[in-house]
């Protein structure tokens, strides 16, 4: 479905990631371990086309993302919830949500089937849908950075740091929702520091440092291994 291959990103003289291999098989759930500054959101960044990279981006076994436009990346079904959720704090919870449709303009009908199933899966943002998306808790707002991604109808969505800045229990429900948003027959690509609750969810995962990969596996095997436990999980 989605696959990296050599992928090295520059940030002027810095670099980011070095021939990063990687790669998420139709219907999975697989995570991008690592701290802060590991190269989890240059990855994504690289495979929206926010920033050029070298090396290769498959998307559905042969089209080739690298080069292209972010609008036309959204368009194949590749779409990025990204870290800090990114809303609009002055305009209501729905434009912000619709915002996420726009490469889908033209279909009203399908865009208005999409956000009502945006408000099924996230209630309390139909209740607030005329309130300003900066009046909300903080895990409302990264509802609304899931949900205005999902109005991209995205085949893989990659999500990266859902869970920053979250109390505990609405950790849990973003979790909970992520998995929802996976067995629905999304593939999901998931950036985390939070490596015990990712790897609980997910299939396979891959371990980042210095913008490399340095280790993978399923994710019972990282979560039995004592390096990754006394790196990320602790104990």
């Amino acid at each position: 479905m989605l696959t990296f291959k050599d992928l090295s990103l520059y940030y002027g003289g810095f670099r980011a990631l070095e021939d990063v291999t990687l790669h998420a098989e139709d219907g999975e759930l697989v995570v991008l371990l690592g701290a802060n500054g590991a190269g989890k959101s240059s990855v994504f960044r690289a495979a929206s086309g926010l920033h050029k990279a070298t090396g290769s981006i498959r998307f559905g076994g042969s089209t080739e993302l690298l080069g292209m436009k972010p609008s036309q990346i959204v368009r194949q079904g590749l779409v990025q919830c990204p870290e800090g959720r990114k809303l609009f704090p002055m305009m209501s919870v729905h434009k912000n949500l619709m915002l996420g449709a726009f490469v889908h303009s033209s279909d009203s009908a399908g865009n208005k089937k999409r956000v009502d199933q945006v408000y099924e899966m996230f209630p309390i943002l139909l209740q607030k849908k005329d309130d300003p998306a900066g009046s909300l808790s903080g895990g409302q707002q990264q509802m609304v950075a899931i949900g205005r991604a999902l109005m991209g109808r995205p085949k893989v969505l990659m999500l990266d740091e859902p869970s920053l800045g979250l109390a505990p229990l609405v950790v849990k429900q973003m979790f909970e929702i992520i998995q929802q948003i996976n067995r629905s027959g999304t593939t999901v690509l998931l950036a985390e520091q939070n490596a015990y609750a990712a790897l609980k969810v997910s299939n396979r995962a891959y371990v980042m440092e210095r913008g490399r990969i340095v280790m993978e596996g399923s994710s019972q095997q990282l979560l039995g291994d004592e390096r990754i436990r006394k790196a990320y999980i602790g104990g």
